[in-house]
């Protein structure tokens, strides 16, 4: 049931429109990078890896990036108050990115075309909006478009707008889901860093001399391989959320909450 609707999604969401979001490229990293993997409005999850995160931080001398891989709403019990959380500006001295993942294109899919039969409210969209109080939609298109304005801050969708779909530094790139085989890190597309799965294609981070950093594909552990870092551990149903530390000089370092 849930891949028949994933696959839905994926065929029924424009994502290969020429409006790409945009990717970060940089010259060079910091020296420690947090990697964290999907939430899903798992707040109180996200609230204590912050706390292990920012407490080791503050132990390491030089520059720290917090970078967030996409997929904060959906499933859980509290989306709005994750967004809450993301948007505020972080409690250590640290630069947080945050990554599109492929639940965040598929609220704003329903917030641009709502309807009560919506593919999204079977995917965990029915907990996003049970999170921002909404418990009965009006079967009036207009009706729920205006509800949805009135509850939904402006601000939250700004931000669900704005998320760039990689970011790549030396060595890494930083993505929600995958890379496609065979082509360049600034031509790859939204719909697979978005969507694909390692299973799919798993060369594309080695063909480019680089480490993909993800998650999508929910895990028992933290997959570290010599191409790839999966830090999805299925936050929603485990109850653990994960965060990979990447450090000059060290092997990477699991971080993780239950």
């Amino acid at each position: 049931m849930i891949r028949g609707i994933v696959d839905f999604l994926r065929g029924s969401i424009d994502t290969t429109a020429p409006s790409q979001r945009q990717k970060l490229f940089f010259e060079g990293g910091p020296d420690h990078i947090y990697a964290v993997g999907d939430v899903h409005g798992c707040d109180d999850l996200l609230g204590r890896l912050e706390d292990l995160i920012f407490e080791d931080c503050r132990k390491r001398d030089g520059s720290k990036w917090l970078i967030m891989l996409g997929d904060y709403v959906d499933r859980g019990p509290k989306s709005a108050s994750v967004l809450d959380r993301l948007i505020a500006k972080p409690r250590a001295d640290i630069k947080r990115f945050c990554l599109a993942g492929n639940h965040e294109d598929v609220m704003l899919d329903f917030l641009r075309n709502p309807s009560s039969d919506h593919q999204w409210l079977d995917f965990g969209g029915l907990e996003t909006l049970y999170s921002y109080g909404l418990h009965k939609l009006p079967a009036n298109r207009q009706a729920l478009k205006n509800l949805l304005q009135s509850r939904i801050p402006d601000e939250h969708v700004a931000f669900l707008e704005s998320l760039p779909s990689m970011l790549s530094i030396p060595g890494f790139c930083f993505v929600h889901a995958g890379l496609r085989d065979g082509v360049l890190l600034a031509d790859q597309v939204d719909a697979d860093l978005l969507w694909l799965r390692p299973g799919a294609v798993g060369k594309a981070a080695a063909a480019n001399g680089i480490i993909a950093i993800h998650g999508h594909t929910p895990v028992a552990k933290v997959e570290v391989g010599p191409a790839r870092v999966n830090v999805d551990t299925g936050a929603y149903m485990s109850g653990t959320l994960s965060a990979v530390r990447l450090s000059r000089r060290s092997a990477p370092e699991i971080i993780q909450c239950s």
